[in-house]
């Protein structure tokens, strides 16, 4: 063994040595891989789908009824194994990204905000006041959101697009700033200024204001070098780098796009849109695209746990498409799936059932609430239809049946069955009751039951609701915090904890945008 000068063991100085290489070559690998500080993990291809109401229990309430009911009540006295008697959950196409986390959603007015207030905390990174867009507390400050910065900063191309009205709070919060998310014509001026390239979804809320005395919105688009299409071959023949405001050819409630409930064959869904939107929008510099899922916050509202299960299906289809985009340019694409905030206070696990949930028993209804309003407790109102001949179409279109010894003596309505017990059977007809009478006021007792919705339809789904095993606390907005879905480039940035304001703040420094 040799001596160095002043004694030192010259191996072990080697090794020192070599230890010391190794220690700087692990942090310059470990730099190198930091999306702070590589551009490879910089993205220029963005889509944030935000799930309007949109909590775990609307994801996780799809991802049963995507899957099988559990075939029988286990013998655990037997160790029974069949496979056929265990519950199977099915998939969403965001539910297996490689990063989740969460994110709080409470504003500056409440725990339980709105989605004006909770779109620009995700857009913006700041709270303020339910029922305010993209402006301070104080309503005078306006706050610029993450797609005007990537569109002034990087050049980058613009799609907005929601199954509700364009200019609804969470589609405007894109691009609109107004202490009212109510002020519709302002907002659709808005729009037009933005110079975004692509909006498709709902018509516009008061396109001409309130009185009808000032130019459509339409109109002024048209005027602003926009192609206003209302067809859905106008929306196919779109092309790469056209701008465009499409409204979907076949609307519902409140000019919104269909339920997916009752979107009719050939029908474009959300994803058609987004498709549309990628070939619309792609280019060498980047885009960025939010897509709202807006009528599962509308079903959830009216209780309607089917309609709220098919949106978010819809919404999973949709991402689909992204997915699609992202395994053409995986290295350069984020796709972000998340929610403004809860609604309905949706619950899976009923008191009647005790832990059991019989999903495929929701598969009897065949119609959201809106359309059976629309489309039959409108003509019982006109017609003073009898209750007989409604429990017909309650039987064809919910499959809820009037009560049957038999059937009970049978046991067939229970375990999710659909024959009615006298006491549920009793609620239809005072609900029944209550809509024929026209009478709009609500006792305390009575908002309960039924809320501001007609009393014949919310009493049928919470009916079959309940029947399936899940169940609402409430017709508005809740505090629950909603999930962040993750893939691609940055995504390990969303794992965590955290607030909504924090998404925006993590877009920035991905895309290295100036916060403004």
């Amino acid at each position: 063994m040799t001596k160095g000068r002043n004694g030192e063991n010259s191996e072990e100085t080697v090794r020192n040595f070599f230890k010391l290489l190794a220690a700087i070559a692990l942090g310059i690998a470990f730099f190198a891989l930091t999306p702070a500080h590589a551009k490879e993990f910089t993205p220029k291809y963005v889509f944030l789908f935000i799930g309007d109401g949109m909590s775990y229990p609307q994801v996780q309430s799809a991802v049963y009824y995507s899957g099988k009911d559990a075939g029988g009540i286990v013998d655990v006295v037997k160790n029974s194994t069949n496979p056929d008697d265990s519950p199977a959950g099915g998939s969403l196409s965001f539910i297996d990204f490689p990063v989740a986390g969460s994110a709080q959603t409470y504003d500056a007015t409440s725990f339980a905000p709105d989605s004006a207030s909770t779109a620009t905390s995700i857009l913006t990174g700041k709270k303020t006041h339910s029922n305010s867009i993209n402006v301070d507390i104080t309503k005078k400050i306006k706050f610029r959101t993450i797609a005007e910065q990537l569109k002034a900063q990087k050049g980058w191309k613009i799609g907005v697009l929601s199954t509700v009205n364009l200019n609804h709070a969470t589609p405007a919060a894109m691009y609109a700033h107004q202490a009212s998310r109510k002020s519709n014509y302002p907002i659709g001026l808005e729009l037009i200024a933005s110079g975004f390239e692509y909006f498709a979804g709902g018509a516009l809320m008061e396109p001409q204001d309130k009185n009808k005395d000032k130019t459509s919105i339409y109109d002024l688009a048209n005027q602003s070098g926009y192609k206003v299409v209302f067809t859905q071959n106008d929306a196919a023949a779109l092309k790469n780098g056209d701008k465009a405001v499409v409204v979907a050819e076949t609307l519902a409630d409140e000019d919104a796009m269909s339920y997916d409930q009752d979107r009719k064959s050939g029908e474009w869904a959300l994803r058609d849109y987004v498709k549309k939107g990628i070939e619309v929008l792609d280019n060498k510099k980047g885009f960025f695209m939010m897509v709202e899922g807006g009528k599962i916050d509308w079903a959830c509202h009216a209780n309607d746990a089917r309609s709220s299960i098919a949106d978010t299906i819809a919404l999973s289809d949709a991402v689909e498409e992204a997915i699609t985009f992202y395994n053409k340019h995986p290295n350069e694409t984020l796709i972000l799936v998340t929610a403004d905030h809860e609604t309905g206070g949706l619950t899976i696990g009923f008191a009647g059932t005790d832990y059991n949930l019989f999903f495929r028993t929701l598969e009897n209804q065949k119609i959201s609430y809106a359309k059976f309003d629309s489309g039959y407790v409108a003509n019982y109102k006109r017609n003073r239809t009898p209750f007989d001949s409604v429990m017909k179409d309650v039987t064809a279109l919910f499959g809820l049946k009037a009560p049957d010894a038999a059937a009970h003596d049978a046991g067939r309505d229970k375990n999710g069955g659909v024959y009615l017990t006298d006491y549920e059977y009793g609620r239809i007809k005072s609900a029944y009751d209550k809509t024929m009478s026209g009478d709009k006021n609500r006792s305390q007792q009575e908002y309960e039951l039924y809320g501001t919705y007609e009393p014949l339809t919310v009493t049928l789904t919470h009916i079959i609701n309940s029947k399936s095993g899940i169940g609402f606390t409430s017709y508005s907005h809740t505090g629950l915090p909603v999930p962040v879905f993750a893939k691609g480039s940055g995504q390990e940035r969303f794992s965590g904890y955290y607030d909504n304001t924090d998404i925006y703040k993590k877009l920035a420094v991905l895309t290295e945008v100036r916060q403004d």
